[in-house]
């Protein structure tokens, strides 16, 4: 399997010397691609282990290693007892509840584990990340429920449950005990030395692993909400000179300029918009003010992107293990806060709302006659007998309400833990789970515009739309025939669903005018 996005495709990732970028992050998460470690990659794990068992071997006072964990600080650990200590935070931990992770979060948080310990600050064994490497590439993917974290802990212990041969892991189609799942693939059980069990599910792991998938989907969304937009505009008739440049430029958001561009391109050589160019002086503000709303959703998502990023590269565990001369030193601090990225999280789930919402109401506008002067919902006809387009609508409107609903912050709520040890929680998983969850919602509300777009232009006919729109058009009539009458629309929602998360719907424009502004 691999991972394309316009020319690109990523079949092997190599972690170590250069960092993961968003998009080999993803092809290795939803795609499969291999991962490897390179020289340095080894190195510096080797390196930092080898400081965690010098603290060790000397009885330091290290948290998490000599010590319990949150309020038990204050409890002293012999190091007889360091690989139980890391056991039982293990078994102890696995306690989320509920539906489990898709296995492409999984993977992901795997993923992250491997990008974030191996950064060499942690003190795990290569060992260790070598045998989730493995499993990763062997398609073993740990059963994890999905609820109950306040940021971090309780999914991640679920995941390390099979590392110790226990739990249950997905294999071939399989949900097969964690010892049998390793055994199909050739390995073993292995036994967590010290700290391992508390690097393992501390940290910021699963908050930035699920953040980065959700980032990736919402650029791709926000890129095909242009699109989208370009083919309703054309198909209700709108004056594309609200898009004109000198608009754009008495605002200082280079967004906007960026949209306003996109749908110059979008709408070039359109018969339709060259009929309708002077049909109405200005139109509502879901046609007239796309550069506006889509460049405000578009700047949000690129600042939430970059933070992500920066989580993405950073070290969230906790102690750091740094080199200091020959000893070393272990520093207890909060690099296991997800705050950045729960902020940021909230604000993605904001950014596509305001998305899905003008998204939406440019459907309603294409079913309701009133506005498109196009056939009631979409369907010339025997209109009253056939209901046409008239539900869909709906369903981009519950989804629209089901997103604002999400908008609510998560990462502003708190609940203390640990015996008020951690008195305030970043909640960023519950962030970073609802843009996920989000991302999905809006690619079916562009895909419902996309549907009702698509039968518009086809009504509108023989005017016709952009090149660019017609090929649109026709890539969603490969899957999706005109409507005549009613049918199951369902199936094709899902189809055109389909298009705007894999990148199809932007790959065939992208064919037709270039690369567009993301």
């Amino acid at each position: 399997m691999h991972f394309k996005r316009g020319e690109m495709s990523v079949t092997a990732v190599t972690l170590g010397e250069e960092p993961i970028t968003i998009e080999q992050f993803v092809a290795v998460a939803r795609h499969g691609a291999r991962i490897e470690f390179d020289a340095t990659y080894v190195d510096r794990v080797r390196k930092s282990r080898a400081l965690v068992e010098r603290f060790l071997a000397e009885n330091r006072l290290v948290y998490g290693v000599t010590t319990g964990f949150g309020d038990n600080v204050t409890e002293v650990i012999d190091p007889a007892d360091a690989e139980q200590l890391q056991r039982n935070i293990v078994r102890s931990h696995a306690v989320s509840v509920g539906e489990p992770l898709p296995v492409e979060v999984v993977r992901a948080i795997a993923l992250m584990e491997l990008v974030g310990l191996g950064e060499g600050f942690s003190g795990i064994r290569f060992e260790t990340l070598e045998l989730i490497r493995r499993m990763l590439n062997s398609g073993v993917t740990p059963h994890v429920p999905g609820e109950g974290s306040v940021g971090y802990l309780a999914p991640e212990a679920h995941m390390a449950l099979v590392l110790l041969g226990e739990g249950r892991a997905w294999y071939g189609g399989e949900l097969l005990p964690g010892t049998e799942a390793l055994a199909r693939i050739g390995e073993r059980p292995t036994q967590l030395a010290c700290k391992e069990g508390l690097s393992l599910t501390n940290g910021t792991h699963s908050v930035t692993a699920i953040a980065v998938l959700a980032a990736h989907d919402a650029d791709v969304a926000a890129t095909t909400a242009d699109i989208a937009a370009s083919l309703s505009v054309q198909a209700l008739k709108g004056t594309v000179r609200a898009y004109d440049a000198r608009i754009q430029e008495r605002k200082r958001h280079p967004e906007q300029a960026a949209v306003a561009e996109n749908l110059r391109r979008l709408t070039e050589s359109s018969a339709m918009s060259a009929e309708f160019l002077d049909h109405r002086l200005q139109d509502a503000l879901s046609l007239r003010a796309v550069p506006q709303t889509h460049g405000g959703a578009k700047r949000a998502l690129a600042q939430a992107r970059e933070v992500i990023v920066e989580e993405l590269h950073s070290v969230g565990d906790n102690p750091v293990i740094h080199p200091e001369g020959e000893d070393g030193v272990a520093l207890s601090g909060a690099n296991c806060d997800s705050t950045y990225v729960g902020i940021q999280a909230d604000t993605m789930v904001n950014a596509m709302t305001v998305l899905a919402k003008v998204s939406e109401r440019r459907t309603d506008r294409m079913v309701n006659s009133n506005f498109s002067e196009l056939p009631a919902f979409l369907v010339r006809q025997q209109p009253g007998l056939n209901s046409g387009y008239m539900i869909a609508q709906y369903t981009a409107a519950a989804l629209t309400m089901e997103l604002r609903g999400l908008a609510v912050p998560a990462s502003a709520d708190n609940v203390t833990t640990s015996a008020n040890q951690e008195d305030t929680v970043s909640n960023a998983y519950l962030a970073a789970m609802k843009a996920y969850r989000a991302a999905r919602k809006l690619g079916y509300v562009i895909a419902v515009e996309l549907m009702c777009a698509a039968q518009a232009l086809d009504l509108l006919a023989p005017l016709s739309p952009s090149p660019a729109a017609e090929a649109l058009r026709a890539r969603i009539r490969e899957t999706v025939p005109p409507v005549t009458e009613d049918r199951v629309f369902h199936t094709d929602i899902e189809h055109i669903a389909e298009l705007v998360r894999s990148g199809e719907a932007l790959r065939v424009v992208e064919g037709v005018v270039g690369a567009l502004h993301r």
